[in-house]
């Protein structure tokens, strides 16, 4: 990083820093929205980024729990505060370059210090649920990236979500459910994927999870990717 960019970040976020007591927490709480797609709030509760709780103070890529980390941002030797936050929310490109985080920074200061003012808030040990509840946040990059709120429970599944079998023939996979119905999906409308969360299946009872706003596409869970194998029959 340059010398002109660091300085540059310094100075933007030293002047957030110094309204950061003006943040408005309700207005965080809304523009949280655009982060709970990727980021829970709940202590090791990881999505495609890591958790945030307890973020003061943390060790960039320190989040034990969380094996995604970019090797850059594990070398960074950055500790989250209100400065480092307000730097890498204005710019993580900049300030961590080769950091892998698909976020273009917020330019916007203000939606910076409310942003700041409900993390630091909600991001502390024994803060409020009406603070940490993420069910129905998502905002547009939510509704784009399938994520915000928790995830559902993939056990005890209604019988049409119970997967029995999958068939696979030419450019087709056919999934029978425990109702006994079977249907057929385009090779690339249908997707295998693994939860090994408490909210993932059971072993050896994958959940058809829908997708797609035309009811074409879907996705089939497993627990482990061995049970694919197991699964997946090649069959005409």
């Amino acid at each position: 990083m340059s010398n002109l960019g660091l300085l540059t970040l310094t100075v933007i976020a030293t002047q957030t820093a110094a309204f950061a007591q003006q943040g408005d927490v309700t207005r965080g709480q809304q523009d949280f929205r655009a982060c709970a797609a990727c980021h829970s709030l709940e202590a090791n509760r990881n999505m495609t980024g890591p958790s945030l709780a307890e973020l003061w103070g943390r060790k960039a890529g320190g989040l034990a729990s969380f094996e995604r980390y970019s090797t850059a941002l594990k070398s960074s030797g950055i500790i989250w505060d209100d400065r480092s936050l307000d730097g890498w929310l204005t710019d993580p490109d900049r300030m961590v370059p080769d950091n892998e985080m698909p976020f273009n920074g917020i330019k916007d200061a203000r939606v910076r210090i409310d942003l700041l003012a409900f993390l630091k808030e909600a991001t502390k040990p024994g803060a409020p649920p009406q603070l940490t509840q993420q069910d129905g946040m998502g905002g547009s990059m939510g509704g784009m990236m399938g994520g915000g709120g928790r995830d559902p429970s993939l056990k005890k599944l209604d019988p049409a979500r119970q997967v029995t079998a999958v068939t696979y023939c030419h450019d087709t996979y056919r999934v029978t459910t425990a109702d006994g119905k079977t249907r057929a999906f385009w090779e690339r409308n249908l997707r295998f994927r693994t939860d090994s969360s408490n909210a993932g299946p059971d072993k050896g009872a994958p959940a058809l999870m829908p997708a797609g706003m035309l009811g074409d596409r879907a996705s089939v869970i497993f627990t482990v990717p061995e049970e694919m194998s197991k699964t997946i029959e090649a069959r005409c």
